[in-house]
């Protein structure tokens, strides 16, 4: 890897994690300020809402390993939509078997 890329990857992760270590600061200094008996519930929502943020990612991945293009059914997906591409059926069914016949 050049230190181009290397430099890259640095810049990328540190970027990546930036919100979470800040989001654990700021818990950890709200956490003092909040009532004692308060804390439980605000953590709970805010691990509910977590969860609800990352649930359409997570369905978003599951359904790419199904239906994605490396998988047996989303290859096939792909390649019978490439051979329905063209003129549908339809627009043979005037023309008859003879007609199309060569040779």
């Amino acid at each position: 890897m050049s230190q181009d890329q290397l430099d890259k990857n640095w810049v990328d992760t540190s970027a990546s994690m930036a919100p979470a270590v800040l989001g654990a600061a700021a818990g950890m200094i709200v956490g003092d300020l909040i009532h004692k008996e308060a804390r439980r519930p605000v953590a709970f929502t805010l691990a509910a809402l977590g969860v609800a943020v990352l649930v359409p990612s997570a369905v978003g991945f599951v359904a790419g390993l199904i239906v994605g293009p490396e998988s047996r059914h989303g290859s096939r997906k792909t390649l019978q939509s490439i051979r329905d591409a063209g003129v549908g059926r339809t627009e043979f069914a005037e023309i008859d078997e003879e007609e199309m016949f060569v040779g």
